[in-house]
């Protein structure tokens, strides 16, 4: 079972410089983290170690990312946030 303070830590990590990636991260953190798998929460954790500006392009769709791991992330996390906005 995820604790309560991993998904802190992760909330935490998920505060960027940038508000865009504040309102697509944190949001997705608070609903999802605790339900996605051991295999997603390292993505994710891998994620929050790349470069704002390279994720700010990632979920833009500016650029893909080279990493399929992380790609993967990029995609539940936008996939999630269209989920939200549609509600």
């Amino acid at each position: 079972m995820i604790q309560q303070e991993e998904i802190n830590r992760m909330r935490w990590a998920s505060r960027r410089g940038m508000l865009e990636l504040d309102l697509l991260l944190e949001p997705f953190v608070s609903s999802c983290y605790r339900e996605l798998s051991a295999r997603d929460r390292e993505r994710y954790k891998r994620l929050m170690l790349c470069e704002d500006q390279e994720m700010f392009a990632w979920f833009m769709g500016r650029e893909q990312p080279e990493d399929a791991d992380i790609a993967a992330i990029v995609t539940q996390i936008l996939e999630f946030s269209r989920a939200q906005s549609k509600t």
